[in-house]
């Protein structure tokens, strides 16, 4: 495969807060970075056919929709700070005029921002290669098309997850084409945020197959999981977009305390989605938390609560970033980022 030596970055200016336009560049920006990721690590087959049938598929990408976002809102926000002050970081280059194509000809903040986008959806996709498979959840289906046991080997899909994890810390400090040489003081802080949040995920799944053979779970039990399970990757997608743009101290527990909130919210969210949604619509099989028994917020709570328990977390969410992060807020991107998650059917 031949890879592009001049990438073509994205300037979220010219959204003009079209959160569809946005989420395409950024969909576009992971595409390419995948290619160069997967022609850089050269993989034997089927392997290397797994990763890509697995980290090509149809996901909303909502974690490195996150770092971007998170990214893009911090480095407006600066700006905005640097404008009204006058003050300027003695270890930070601000975009004064929020064009990120500008900011990437003064330095490499964006592309460790793509690493981190890179390194959350391959840590997201292992999770959800091996948690399709017999020994787990023992689906078939996911993202609208056959899981990867399904389709190869149960081997190859067990060591697609495998080589997916050690590539998602690779590649935050990988020499590959397109990508500029990384940051070492930036990827020390993104594997200080992204390491113990990756642990949290793993034992947050053992707490919810640990869960299904408890008769009972009352809604703290619950939500420790989940704060594990789905929300750590979530956090660290926020927290590592915010340090590639040079979040302040106060931006960054806004950050974390945005996306404790959210992550937990979607997960309400998803339960409820299970219950009211078709297959076709969610593109993985409806129902599976109630054939599974697992315990899920709609069971503790009913469909109209656990929705309206959704919203609440999510106006805590925006509550957070509203409080920090001083952009344009009828333009944000990570406010823009919450009302697409909160719209969303699958």
């Amino acid at each position: 495969m031949t890879v592009s030596s001049t990438p073509s970055f994205m300037s979220f200016d010219s959204f003009d807060n079209n959160t569809e336009q946005f989420h395409s560049a950024v969909r576009a920006q992971l595409a390419q970075d995948i290619d160069v990721l997967f022609a850089y690590a050269k993989l034997p087959s089927p392997l290397i056919d797994a990763c890509r049938y697995v980290m090509t598929g149809q996901g909303k990408l909502v974690r490195p929709l996150l770092v971007a976002s998170a990214f893009d809102s911090v480095n407006h926000s600066n700006a905005n700070n640097t404008a009204n002050d006058g003050n300027k970081s003695p270890d930070r280059k601000i975009n004064q005029n929020n064009d990120l194509e500008g900011l990437l000809e003064n330095d490499s903040d964006y592309d460790m921002a793509r690493r981190a986008a890179l390194a959350v959806e391959l840590l997201h996709t292992y999770s959800l290669v091996h948690d399709d498979l017999p020994c787990m959840d023992d689906d078939d289906l996911r993202r609208g098309q056959p899981t990867a046991h399904i389709v190869f080997e149960e081997s190859t899909a067990l060591l697609a997850g495998d080589v997916l994890q050690t590539l998602a810390f690779e590649v935050l400090t990988a020499e590959m084409p397109t990508f500029s040489p990384f940051d070492a003081n930036i990827a020390s802080q993104l594997i200080a945020i992204f390491a113990p949040r990756a642990r949290r995920m793993v034992s947050g799944q053992m707490l919810d197959l640990n869960a299904e053979a408890s008769a009972s779970i009352m809604q703290e039990d619950l939500e420790a999981i989940h704060r594990d399970k789905t929300g750590a990757l979530i956090e660290a997608a926020m927290l590592m977009g915010g340090v590639c743009a040079g979040a302040t101290a106060p931006q960054r527990m806004a950050l974390q305390e945005c996306a404790q909130h959210i992550g937990l919210a979607f997960q309400v969210q998803d339960d409820v989605l299970d219950v009211t949604m078709t297959t076709d619509t969610l593109g993985k099989p409806a129902g599976s938390d109630e054939k599974l028994d697992k315990s899920t917020y709609v069971k503790l709570m009913g469909v109209d609560d656990a929705t309206s328990y959704a919203q609440s977390l999510f106006n805590d969410g925006r509550a957070a970033i509203n409080r920090e992060l001083s952009s344009n807020k009828d333009s944000d991107a990570l406010l823009a980022l919450i009302e697409w998650l909160w719209s969303r059917k699958k």
